[in-house]
């Protein structure tokens, strides 16, 4: 059998070559990870704290939140830490631990909106019976199930990627350990991963956005048989910041591992990679404040109160 030397760390491309525009992109990242880290903060406080937001709506935002906070610090600080460096350069285990995490918080987050459409459709279309369906303890077991399936889904993909030998070259064009980057520097048949992850893709991205669809569809029904314009937009815009989310969050996603091989290129991967992994985490704390009037009486009642004489 031929000698093979194997890899003992890689070296992360990045964004760009430039000094001078990583430099700039350390700045935007490190502003873009501040940003994601006190909105989602806020959000974990906010509904630890005001009673009044101890439903299982808010219960489900504050998992997303929680989520949010551990998706984005899976590659943020690394890719900051290497975007000062003059090599970007992560380890063997490091990068194994990197896409793994990335992994079970990308399919956590996959399942957690499609339960938290649930959610939306049971209030809407079952007012009457919502709190006997989404009591603590339901609440609780979807809570524990989402977990769960991130927790377990990825292993299989962790496991047969990094069963594959990586004898060079170690140059990962990407700006963290993400698998479809990974798999094309192993130097054997990557087809049974490759497999698996089309198998994947359909239990944490098709069939939850199929099922978020059906509900939203069911949704639409129900409000459209509301008499009233002021009830209809009433229903809608508890759903508003959901659908929103889903859109930046599972289109993103679906475009990077559901589309064809052929079409792929490092430079579309980055850009769209950003999106799910870096904007979306900072974008849902302002999509769900912004929006919400009891996000944003709760902020108020628990901001400092001072009355001008």
């Amino acid at each position: 059998m031929r000698n093979q030397t194997f890899v003992a760390e890689f070296l992360l491309l990045g964004l760009s070559k430039s000094l001078k525009i990583r430099l700039w992109l350390f700045g935007l990242f490190s502003v873009t990870y501040t940003i994601t880290l006190v909105g989602n903060s806020i959000i974990l406080t906010l509904i630890w704290l005001d009673h009044r937001l101890h439903t299982p709506m808010y219960f489900f935002l504050s998992h997303l939140a929680f989520v949010d906070i551990c998706y984005t610090s899976s590659t943020v600080p690394q890719m900051l830490v290497n975007l000062q460096s003059p090599r970007q350069t992560i380890s063997l285990v490091g990068c194994a631990v990197q896409m793994h995490v990335f992994l079970v918080l990308a399919i956590t987050e996959c399942i957690l909106l499609a339960v938290m459409a649930y959610d939306r459709y049971v209030a809407i279309c079952h007012p009457l019976h919502y709190t006997v369906l989404m009591n603590k303890r339901v609440c609780m077991k979807l809570a524990v199930a989402t977990w769960m399936s991130g927790l377990l889904l990825p292993v299989a993909h962790t496991v047969l990627t990094w069963r594959l030998p990586f004898c060079g070259p170690n140059l990962i064009d990407h700006f963290f350990c993400e698998m479809p980057a990974l798999l094309k520097l192993a130097c054997a048949d990557t087809k049974i991963v490759e497999k698996v992850t089309s198998v994947g893709c359909i239990f944490t991205l098709l069939i939850p956005i199929s099922f978020i669809l059906m509900t939203y569809i069911r949704i639409l029904a129900s409000v459209l048989k509301i008499q009233s314009a002021h009830g209809q937009h009433k229903a809608f815009s508890t759903c508003v910041s959901h659908v929103s989310v889903v859109v930046l969050f599972y289109g993103s996603a679906m475009f990077m591992y559901m589309r064809p091989e052929s079409s792929h290129s490092a430079d579309s991967d980055k850009i769209v990679s950003l999106f799910y992994s870096i904007f979306t985490p900072m974008f849902n704390p302002m999509i769900y404040s912004l929006r919400n009037k009891d996000m944003k009486g709760a902020l108020v009642k628990i901001l400092p109160q001072h009355k001008l004489c």
